[in-house]
């Protein structure tokens, strides 16, 4: 399959546009997390606080998808759309972890089928991670405007991506 900007998907192409944008370690935090927080109606305004959830809520809303009661939460993200049975480009994959969750899209996999997951909070920051899929609680098509809705059928074959270094290990 092949991704342009005529055929990204809105909330993907808003992702990428974060690549890169870290937490502020200390009193001082990332303003446009902060912002996110705020257009969210977050009751916490720092960026210390697991805010994987965030990201994909920013990025959900801004594309005009839904999102969960609990946004906040990435095992909520397990119920926000249409369940799947095997990954698909853009779509939202909810992982298990020690102390909690993690959520993020999938836009590739490496030439071991592992995948390769555009998300907030990877490393204190936005970044593509390679996530082994025995973590994997949760595949889901994100909801369109309260409606169910599915990927396109070419959107399952996904596009190989070679990263060096191991898997995820910081999402808190």
């Amino acid at each position: 399959m092949s991704i342009n900007h005529q055929t990204e998907l809105p909330w993907i192409a808003e992702a990428r546009r974060h690549i890169g944008l870290a937490e502020i370690p200390g009193k001082q935090h990332n303003p446009k997390i902060i912002n996110w927080l705020n257009t969210l109606n977050a009751w916490w305004k720092d960026d210390e606080t697991p805010w994987c959830g965030t990201f994909v809520a920013h990025c959900c809303r801004v594309a005009g998808r839904g999102l969960p009661q609990h946004w906040y939460r990435a095992k909520a993200w397990a119920d926000a759309g249409t369940r799947l049975q095997h990954p698909a480009y853009g779509c939202i994959v909810v992982f298990e972890r020690k102390g909690g969750g993690h959520v993020g899209f999938v836009v590739g996999q490496d030439v071991q089928g592992n995948l390769m997951v555009l998300g907030g909070n990877q490393g204190n920051k936005v970044s593509i991670a390679k996530f082994p899929r025995s973590r994997v609680t949760a595949y889901v098509w994100p909801s369109e405007k309260g409606k169910a809705s599915r990927p396109l059928d070419s959107r399952y074959k996904l596009p190989r991506i070679q990263m060096a270094g191991g898997f995820s290990s910081n999402e808190a």
